[in-house]
C-alpha cells in the first residue's frame, strides 16, 4: 500500500509550517535553572537513542539528570553505560527536581503491574505526583502509571498503530499554548487508553486523533501529570527503523506476520521499494533474506513533520514549571 500522508498533511497545512514562538522555560536572567530529571526504562537497544531525544527537546538551558529503574533487565554495555551516567531511582528523592520525564520499558509480561519493576514504578508515581511541580509520562510509562493511580486498564489494538498522524487540539491548555489546532505525531503502540476511561477519572484529554484515539492528556495531582501516548521525541527515522527491526522479527520467527509499513512516513517511491521486499519477505520467510533490506538513504523516510510542535509542547511545559515553582516560592527564595 503506497503512502497518502503528505497530502493528507498538506491539506490540513502542516507540512513545513513553522511553529510560532512560545515562551522561554526561564523569565529572567537570575532565574536558577530548572532540574529534571529523565528516568529512561527503554530496553538495551533504544536506552542512548532516547536520552539523546530527550536531551533535545528539554534544551541546554535545563540542569538535566539522568537516572534509571532498578529492576529492568539489562545486558552489560547497557549496565556499563547506566553505572557510568545513570543514579538509581531510589536516589530521587534527594536530587532537588523540579520535574521529571519518565519513559516505559518493553513489556514481557500480559499485563504491566505483573513486571517485575512494576512496585517501584509505582513508588516512583506516588512520590512525583507530591514532589514534582511536573511529570511526563511517555507512551508505556503513560499506560503503567494510569494503570496503578487508577486502575484504568489499556486496551490491545487489533493491529499496531505505527505512523505519524494528525492529532487535534480539543481542549485549551498552556501547553499548546502557540502550537497549530492540528499537529502531526509519530505513534508506535500495541495498545490503548479509551478516553472515556480517562475522563470518566478526571484526566483532561487535550490532544487526540481520529485514526489513532488519544494522543496528549493531563491531570492535576498536586504536580501537574502529563501523559503522551504517542512519541514527539522521535527522530526523523525512528520509525523506519523500528519497522526494519520488526521486519527483522518477523523473518527470525519471533512475531507471526510481516508488519505493514508506518503510516504517513514514506514517499511512494521508498514505499514502493520497501513493499517490495516486504511481498519477498512474506514468499520466502527466511534470516538470510534481511541482509537485502533496503537501506536508509535506498528507502528514506519523509521528512520528519512533527519536530517543531514537538519543540514548542516541550518549551511550553518547561515554562509551565518554572512558573509554577516561582509562584510556590517564597519571596525572599526568588531569584
Amino acid at each position: 500500500m503506497l503512502d497518502t500522508g503528505p497530502q493528507e498533511f498538506r491539506a490540513l497545512g502542516l507540512e513545513g509550517a513553522p511553529c510560532p514562538p512560545v515562551p522561554a522555560p526561564l523569565a529572567g536572567p537570575g532565574a536558577a535553572a530548572l532540574r529534571v530529571g529523565l528516568l529512561n526504562n527503554m530496553p538495551d537497544a533504544a536506552l542512548i537513542q532516547t536520552e539523546r531525544q530527550f536531551r533535545r527537546l528539554i534544551g541546554d538551558g535545563v540542569a538535566l539528570s539522568l537516572f534509571s529503574l532498578d529492576g529492568v533487565p539489562r545486558g552489560p554495555l547497557a549496565r556499563a553505560h547506566l553505572d557510568r551516567h545513570y543514579a538509581s531511582h531510589r536516589t530521587l528523592p534527594e536530587a532537588g527536581l523540579d520535574a521529571l520525564v519518565i519513559t516505559g520499558s518493553e513489556p514481557r509480561a500480559a499485563r504491566l503491574d505483573d513486571e517485575p519493576y512494576y512496585p517501584a514504578f509505582a513508588g516512583v508515581v506516588d512520590w512525583a505526583a507530591r514532589h514534582t511541580v511536573s511529570t511526563l509520562f511517555s507512551c508505556l510509562a503513560a499506560h503503567a502509571a494510569v494503570l496503578h493511580l487508577d486502575g484504568i486498564l489499556r486496551r490491545p489494538l487489533p493491529a499496531k498503530h505505527s505512523g505519524v498522524y494528525p492529532c487535534a487540539r480539543i481542549a485549551p491548555h498552556p501547553l499548546l499554548t502557540g502550537l497549530a489546532a492540528i499537529v502531526p505525531v509519530p505513534h508506535s503502540r500495541w495498545n490503548e487508553l479509551a478516553e472515556a476511561d480517562l475522563a470518566a477519572c478526571g484526566y483532561t484529554v487535550l490532544r487526540r486523533s481520529e485514526a489513532v484515539g488519544v494522543d496528549l492528556f493531563v491531570r492535576e495531582a498536586g504536580s501537574l501529570l502529563v501523559f503522551l501516548q504517542g512519541h514527539p521525541e522521535y527522530d526523523g527515522d525512528s520509525l523506519a527503523r523500528e519497522y526494519r527491526r520488526d521486519v527483522g522479527r518477523f523473518l527470525d520467527g519471533a512475531r507471526e506476520t510481516c508488519p505493514p509499513l508506518p503510516e504517513h512516513s514514506f514517499g511512494p517511491a521508498s514505499a514502493r521499494r520497501l513493499e517490495a521486499f516486504a511481498d519477498a519477505a512474506r514468499a520466502h520467510r527466511d534470516p538470510g533474506l534481511y541482509a537485502a533490506f533496503p537501506s536508509l538513504d535506498e528507502a528514506p523516510p519523509l521528512p520528519p513533520a512533527w519536530q517543531d510542535a514537538a519543540a514548542g509542547l516541550f518549551r511550553n511545559w518547561l515554562a509551565l514549571v518554572a512558573a509554577r515553582r516561582a509562584a510556590a516560592l517564597p519571596i525572599r527564595d526568588r531569584a
